[in-house]
């Protein structure tokens, strides 16, 4: 995929961690590792950092002071905004499938092994930077790999999360072909190290974004199999 060359100066990332040291060593590791990285205290530092420069993927704490990472994760799935890791105290099975259905591409356990961070942040780079610019359209949508949004025929657009956006981009590359869920976590992200329930979070979550944009069914369930993209594809 596209993000594969790229190099990992031209990425932009935002920690955003109220306790000052575990964010400082964080800003520092990611550093370490060729990324340009900000860091951010709270939600409303993050927002400053936001409106002052483009930001690629936010590592995001969960337990923040005042607006708390689960809200502000939300908040920047329904704009459209940067990528999220969502940092957890407990990620339970129920908490990702919760940061999932609320727009976060991942979510990573505290405490965490910083290599195991960076190896999060380039899947989930390598999933939203890796598909660039090819217009499709299905169904009457119009969807142009790389970007955030789908547009009906009467003009409605239709933000979707960068996982979203990985997922339709990875099930719209091959119609008609029955993905697993590896398979599309592969075409999605690069590697299958992401939370293998994200996929089943993500169908659902656009179903419902395509079932607003037509009447006709996109995507077939195959079980035990994985997912078809059923619509013809132009």
């Amino acid at each position: 995929m596209g993000y594969q060359g790229a190099d990992p100066a031209d990425r932009t990332l935002l920690v955003v961690e109220d306790d000052e040291a575990r964010r400082g060593d964080l800003v520092a590791y990611l550093a370490g590792h060729g990324y340009l990285v900000r860091g951010a205290a709270d939600a409303v530092e993050m927002d400053e950092v936001l409106a002052q420069m483009p930001v690629d993927l936010v590592v995001l704490d969960a337990a923040l002071p005042g607006e708390d990472g689960w809200t502000v994760c939300r908040r920047l799935a329904r704009r459209a905004g940067p990528a999220v890791i969502l940092l957890c105290g407990c990620a339970s099975e129920a908490d990702r499938i919760r940061a999932l259905d609320l727009g976060a591409d991942d979510v990573l356990a505290k405490p965490f092994n910083p290599r195991e961070l960076v190896a999060r942040v380039k899947a989930v780079l390598r999933g939203r930077l890796g598909h660039i610019g090819r217009p499709r359209r299905f169904l009457g949508v119009a969807f142009e790999l790389g970007h955030h949004h789908l547009c009906t025929a009467q003009g409605q657009v239709v933000v979707l999360t960068p996982g979203e956006l990985s997922v339709l981009s990875a099930l719209v590359e091959q119609p008609g072909k029955v993905l697993s869920r590896d398979e599309i976590l592969e075409r999605a992200y690069g590697e299958t190290e992401v939370f293998d329930r994200a996929v089943d979070v993500h169908i659902s979550r656009l179903r419902r974004k395509l079932a607003a944009c037509s009447p006709e069914p996109a995507i077939r369930t195959h079980r035990h199999a994985g997912y078809q993209f059923i619509a013809r594809v132009d």
